[in-house]
C-alpha cells in the first residue's frame, strides 16, 4: 500500500469549526462527530473506526449517524480526547494511554509492559471490575470509554542498527508511548511519542533512530521499511493493546436506551473484529515486508528481554503505590486480575501452543 494513499495532515483543521459547533438534528435524527487519532483508511485502526461509525448508523436506522474525522481533519490527532471533553466532537476513537498526562491509570485500559493479552484484558474490563474503575476515571472529565479493538501482541519496533545488548539502547532516540515508553527510558533510550502520520518523516530525517507503532499490518502501510530494516519481535511492553471509543457521557445518557445499547454493543463487537483483522493480516504483511522489501526479522537479545521485565515490574509496582487513590486502585485491580488470568493463559493456551509448535507440522 502506498503510504500517501491514506496519510492525512496532522495539523488542526481550523476553518469551519463554528459551523460544526453543535450536532445536526433533523426530524428526530442526529449526526454525531467522531474524531480519531488515525490516518484516513489506516489498516485495522482507521478502517475499524469508520466501520464502527457505519455499524452504529446502520443499526440505528439512521437515527444516529456518525461522521468520522480522521487525524487532523477536525483536531490534531493527539487532541482527540480533549475534543470530546470540550464539546468539539461527541466521540473519539483512539487509545487511552495517549492521555496518561490526565491520569496514569488510563494506561491500564490500553495495555502495559509484560501485562495482559487481548483476552485477559477483555476479561478484566468486562468481568473483573475494570470497566467500573474506568468509568470512575473518565467521570472526572465527563466522558465514558468503551473498548473498541485490540491489536494483539505488537511488534517490538524498527531499528536502524542491530541490537546486540543493553549497550545498544543507551541514548537511542525511540518513538514509543505509554508505560512501555517509560520502560525503554529505564533501559537507556530517549523516548518520545508522536502520531502515526508523523513517524516516517522523523525516521527519515534522523530525528528518530527507532520507532514502533503496532505491527506488520500498520507498519507496512506507514513505510518504515524504507528507512530501517531491522524489525524486532515481539514487543514485551505491548502485549495486547486495546483501542477505545470515548463518548460525551451526558449526551450518551440522554440517548434512548436502544441507542445507548447500540453504541455499547457495536464497541464490543468491534473489539473482536479488529482483533481478527490484525490476526489475519499481520502475517501476510510480514511476508511482504520480508520477501518484497528485504526486512530482517530479529528477536531481542535475552539481556534486553530480562532487563525489560525487571524494569516493568519496578514501574508497575511503583504505579500501584501511587499517592493518587484512583491510580492505586486501578493498578491493584489490574495486577490482581493478571495474577488470576495468567494461570489459565500459561497453563492452557501456552502449553497448547508450545505442543503444537513442537509436534504438529502441516
Amino acid at each position: 500500500m502506498d503510504r500517501r494513499s491514506f496519510l492525512t495532515t496532522t495539523a488542526a483543521a481550523g476553518t469551519g469549526l463554528a459551523a460544526l459547533s453543535a450536532p445536526a438534528i433533523a426530524q428526530g435524527n442526529m449526526t454525531w462527530r467522531m474524531v480519531t487519532t488515525w490516518p484516513k483508511n489506516f489498516p485495522g485502526l482507521g478502517v475499524g473506526a469508520q466501520r464502527m461509525a457505519d455499524r452504529i448508523t446502520a443499526a440505528s436506522g439512521g437515527r444516529l449517524t456518525i461522521q468520522v474525522y480522521s487525524a487532523g481533519e477536525l483536531v490534531p490527532p493527539l487532541q482527540a480526547l480533549d475534543a470530546v471533553i470540550d464539546g468539539t466532537a461527541e466521540l473519539s476513537h483512539s487509545a487511552a494511554y495517549y492521555w496518561q498526562n490526565k491520569s496514569q491509570a488510563l494506561n491500564f485500559f490500553t495495555g502495559v509492559p509484560y501485562g495482559m493479552t487481548t483476552g485477559e484484558l477483555s476479561a478484566w474490563v468486562r468481568y473483573l471490575g475494570g470497566q467500573e474503575i474506568w468509568d470512575e476515571i473518565y467521570d472526572q472529565f465527563g466522558v465514558k470509554g468503551f473498548m473498541s479493538g485490540n491489536t494483539g501482541v505488537q511488534a517490538g519496533g524498527w531499528f536502524r542498527d542491530e541490537l546486540t545488548g543493553l549497550d545498544s539502547i543507551s541514548g537511542l532516540r525511540f518513538r514509543t508511548p505509554g508505560l512501555g515508553g517509560q520502560v525503554w527510558e529505564k533501559l537507556g533510550a530517549t523516548v518520545t511519542n508522536m502520531a502515526a502520520g508523523e513517524i516516517f518523516q522523523a525516521l527519515q530525517s534522523g530525528t528518530l533512530d527507532a520507532a514502533e507503532f503496532v505491527g506488520p499490518y500498520n507498519d507496512l502501510a506507514l513505510g518504515f521499511y524504507q528507512v530501517a530494516k531491522n524489525y524486532y519481535f515481539p514487543s514485551f511492553v505491548e502485549p495486547g493493546l486495546a483501542t477505545e471509543l470515548v463518548v460525551d457521557k451526558a449526551k450518551y445518557l440522554d440517548l434512548p436506551d436502544d441507542l445507548q445499547a447500540i453504541i455499547r454493543d457495536v464497541s464490543q463487537a468491534e473489539y473482536d473484529q479488529v482483533t481478527a483483522d490484525f490476526i489475519a493480516n499481520d502475517p501476510r504483511a510480514l511476508q511482504t515486508l520480508v520477501n518484497d522489501h528485504g526486512v530482517t526479522v530479529r528477536q531481542f537479545p535475552d539481556e534486553i528481554i530480562e532487563a525489560g521485565a525487571n524494569a516493568s515490574k519496578e514501574l508497575l509496582l511503583g504505579v500501584r503505590d501511587s499517592s493518587d487513590d484512583l491510580t492505586q486502585r486501578t493498578a491493584t485491580s489490574f495486577l490482581d486480575a493478571l495474577r488470576l488470568l495468567r494461570s489459565r493463559t500459561q497453563d492452557a493456551d501456552g502449553a497448547f501452543i508450545e505442543a503444537r509448535r513442537k509436534y504438529l507440522e502441516i
